[in-house]
């Protein structure tokens, strides 16, 4: 780094979302000239905190943003952006049928004369161009850039505003090799013309590569930060994910293993894209968690076993018998379940009642002569699974919509159980619940898995992962990167799952692991 004092202090921030507190008392420096990284789990509060720096989030009373000295106004991106803060995101905001130099200032175009001034523009935009190094013209259509070049338009963006901060919110996502090596050019370039980058990663060869400091937030808090000769895989990784496990998991079916009879067998299966030659099995009675990092492929995998998506690679076998499902009709019809991560745009319907929704996947078991709908059966149904699952409802008349999170994913739990499924796919299957619906959510899966069903799940929260599940498969980049296993007297270690996520090698340094 450069300066003494520094460009960026963001002093005791928080942030809170109705009853959730997002961030507490987060203070974060970055200076002129560093890259200043930032890592931490899924939901840490790490997009949440640049959000409060670009203007996006207005934080709770009492924090400060500092520029150079002088106090930022907050919850205004237009001030941020005056007082030189630019945020690139991981999904790109470009319009792809306008040109180059129509999105470095969109927005901000230059007129003449009341008319646009495309002239102008152009000739604006070249000198940052050059300066970045690129290989396109400032007149190309977006369109027809890869998402490297891409991602250097926003760049071009943030310049063109004389931004002093950019933040990068997982910038190599999407990216090859090579234009992952371009994009650490131009921040090296960045960095020379004293420009603060924060850059966000999972990537732990990234962050040694990059980092002039790393700095850590867990749960919404900020744990700590190191400096360049600190930055190790196992400090990393043990300062995100130093916590307690919950007391409420609870496991009373036999643990699984490699060898439980296995129902369900997947062999070689992927999408071409984001899914790439995935292979397990799951056994009788057995709960198999999967874990790994936003983007990794885990909703992807399921989807395709389930037949939400198409397959282009590998086999489904359940029994022994290739299964493989061209639909979730066909998924269903083998015994294969599929829980949704949205459950309230893909899941329920939220207008109509518990006992519409649970019956909904078996409606047809309840046709009467002439398609007329034995509406007893469905009530009887509902009434069945309230009591079951513990839904907290008035009636079975009782709209979906008027649920809480918690009673609303057991609705869709009671729907899927209608089918009687051998195979249930759970994706992030507690999301949005409450502590007490997570802890009955639970052992409703403890107690499917004694009878029998081999229970997938998928889960950003790595507590739920090791306190529910027999073993854990990590998935990295689309591919199952490997498997931690609990035993008797040693549960899954959450460093191990972390290790395998961000792709470190425990032990080694930025510099033996490069």
């Amino acid at each position: 780094m450069t300066d003494t004092t520094p460009l960026l202090e963001m002093r005791d921030i928080s942030k809170t979302f109705g009853s959730i507190r997002a961030l507490q008392n987060v203070s974060l420096s970055a200076y002129g000239g560093e890259v200043h990284s930032l890592m931490g789990e899924n939901g840490a509060g790490k997009s949440t905190l640049m959000k409060v720096l670009s203007g996006a989030h207005r934080p709770d009373p009492g924090g400060e943003v500092l520029v150079a000295g002088e106090p930022m106004p907050l919850g205004d991106p237009k001030l941020s952006k005056a007082r030189g803060v630019a945020v690139i995101y991981q999904e790109l905001a470009l319009a792809p049928n306008l040109s180059v130099a129509q999105n470095v200032f969109l927005g901000a175009e230059p007129h003449s004369g009341g008319l646009l001034d495309r002239r102008e523009m152009l000739a604006r935009t070249r000198p940052i161009l050059e300066r970045l190094g690129v290989g396109f013209d400032a007149g190309t259509t977006v369109s027809r850039l890869s998402l490297g070049e891409r991602q250097l338009v926003e760049i071009a963006r943030a310049m063109s505003t004389d931004a002093r901060i950019i933040v990068m919110d997982e910038p190599t996502t999407s990216l090859s090799e090579r234009e992952t090596e371009k994009l650490f050019d131009v921040i090296a370039g960045l960095k020379r013309d004293g420009i603060a980058v924060l850059y966000i990663s999972h990537r732990m060869d990234e962050i040694y590569r990059l980092s002039d400091r790393c700095s850590v937030l867990r749960d919404g808090e900020y744990v700590g930060t190191l400096e360049k000769d600190e930055i190790e895989a196992d400090r990393l990784v043990s300062m995100m994910v130093g916590r307690d496990l919950s007391s409420f998991y609870k496991k009373e079916h036999a643990p699984g293993g490699a060898d439980r009879e296995a129902i369900l067998r997947v062999e070689g299966i992927g999408d071409g894209r984001k899914v790439k030659d995935c292979s397990f099995a799951v056994g009788r009675g057995e709960v198999l968690g999967i874990a790994g990092l936003v983007g990794s492929g885990r909703t992807e995998l399921l989807r395709l076993i389930y037949g939400a998506d198409t397959a282009t690679s590998g086999q489904v076998w359940l029994d022994g018998e290739d299964v493989t499902p061209k639909s979730p009709g066909d998924a269903l019809g083998h015994g294969i379940a599929y829980l949704t991560e949205d459950r309230k745009e893909l899941g329920l319907f939220l207008d109509m009642t518990l006992a519409d929704n649970i019956s909904m996947a078996v409606a047809q078991d309840d046709a009467r002569a002439g398609g007329m709908r034995n509406f007893r059966a469905a009530a009887r149904r509902a009434k069945d699974a309230i009591g079951a699952l513990g839904i907290r409802a008035s009636s079975a008349r009782t709209n979906a919509g008027a649920l809480s999170g918690g009673n609303q994913q057991k609705v869709l739990l009671a729907r899927l159980l209608e089918v009687r499924p051998r195979v249930l796919l759970l994706d992030e299957p507690t999301r949005g619940v409450d502590v007490g619906a997570k802890s009955e959510i639970y052992r409703l899966i403890d107690e499917l898995a004694r009878e029998g069903l081999a229970v997938v799940v998928v889960s950003s929260e790595l507590p739920e992962i090791i306190g529910i599940s027999d073993r854990c498969l990590v998935m990295r980049e689309g591919r199952i990167a490997g498997e931690v296993v609990a035993s008797p007297d040693q549960p899954i270690e959450q460093k191990a799952i972390m290790t395998l996520s961000t792709g470190a090698q425990p032990g080694k340094t930025k510099e033996t692991q490069l």
